[in-house]
């Protein structure tokens, strides 16, 4: 009899792969009541595909109530060693949510918890709190499609809205997003097939995607996924991947280039960063404060402190160990760094300081428009 993988709660917790058995995986469909909030239909020029829902940066809040166990697809063997293809249903490893690879990006991962040699550190960046960048190794990522069906049920644990971008007119704040696109390390993907030609719940889906019963995996790039990825490459592109950990709690910060605007006869310079927390220990934590440094190329360095991050202070438990957020910043220069550090409570009430790893905040060098059609 086949093993089973179960999804529980916030479809965190997944049965441990045994490559020796074939496994069901099943997920659980939780019931939940709270806000829905209407998105407005508009043409996406992005992707030169009409009625593509898109909408303005909010979240709503829902509460699972009921739980049914729904059979997903059989388990496959875990890649140790090559990429994931384009097509490729996976459920993430830390998340749970179910997932279709759409395509990879190369990226390095500067991983301060990995002693470098000598020769190989770098200095750190004006004002930095002094550990040692590392070399950075090449490691794959993908850009996937969530599903739908999960979404309200990992809002309160990952964003699943936090691929913005610049709106292209003169409100330089205005920021668009696609929801239900992600970036997934390699590790974190468990694939999986399935016998449905539309296994994955998403309005690009279809779109992006054609089912081939001749390929494995059975799906393949539409010629709209390859012309929205080559039109869409320098906003969507992941270059470099800064991790580090201080007594167990583990920060990962992918930052993005948004693009430039003008703004009072400067140029102002926009980034987006995803920040992952992930409890590696047994310990119950609570981030409670942020406190970032943001050096300037033009010279200026800021400091900002503040409670929890994006509106919330999150609990990460063995249960519920990671968090993850996006948010942005900009600079009236081409470059710069940032770093800080997170104030983190045990449930004694005793703190300590997580370090953010300091990474770079570095613009395009063919400084193009942000994607177009993201106006009304």
């Amino acid at each position: 009899m086949a093993a089973c993988a179960i999804r529980r709660g916030f479809l965190t917790t997944i049965i441990k792969y045994n490559k020796k058995h074939t496994h069901r995986i099943l997920s659980i469909i939780e019931g939940s009541r709270g806000l829905v909030s209407k998105r407005p239909r508009f043409p996406c020029l992005a992707c030169d595909l009409p009625n593509i829902q898109q909408r303005r940066f909010m979240s709503s809040r829902n509460r699972p109530e009921g739980k049914v166990l729904e059979t997903v697809g059989v388990f496959e063997a875990l890649k140790q060693h090559g990429k994931y293809e384009t097509g490729q249903l996976f459920l993430h490893s830390v998340f749970g949510y179910r997932g279709i690879v759409l395509f990879p990006w190369h990226a390095r991962l500067y991983d301060r918890d990995v002693t470098p040699p000598v020769s190989d550190s770098k200095p750190d960046p004006p004002g930095s709190h002094g550990s040692k960048e590392v070399k950075g190794e090449t490691h794959t990522y993908y850009q996937v499609l969530i599903d739908t069906r999960d979404c309200p049920h990992i809002s309160q644990r990952s964003q699943t809205e936090a691929v913005t971008f610049l709106a292209n007119h003169d409100d330089s704040r205005a920021l668009y997003a696609i929801p239900g696109l992600d970036y997934v390390s390699h590790e974190d993907i468990l694939p999986y097939n399935s016998t449905e030609q539309v296994p994955i719940q998403h309005e690009l889906f279809e779109r992006f995607l054609i089912f081939n019963p001749a390929k494995n995996p059975p799906f393949s790039a539409r010629d709209t996924l390859k012309a929205w990825q080559e039109k869409n490459h320098p906003w969507l592109e992941l270059s470099d991947v800064h991790r580090e950990s201080t007594e167990n709690i583990r920060v990962t910060v992918i930052p993005f280039y948004m693009g430039m605007r003008e703004a009072q006869n400067s140029h102002v310079y926009w980034w987006r960063y995803c920040i992952r927390l992930e409890n590696m220990g047994n310990e119950v934590v609570q981030l409670r404060e942020r406190h970032w440094r943001i050096f300037s190329l033009s010279g200026t360095l800021e400091t900002v402190r503040g409670r929890g991050v994006v509106g919330r202070e999150p609990v990460l438990s063995k249960e519920q160990p990671a968090f993850q957020y996006s948010s942005h910043v900009s600079l009236q220069a081409p470059s710069g760094h940032m770093w800080g550090t997170f104030r983190i409570e045990r449930t004694d009430g005793s703190h300590f300081d997580v370090r953010i790893p300091p990474f770079s905040l570095e613009s395009n060098k063919d400084d193009k428009a942000p994607p177009a059609g993201y106006t009304f």
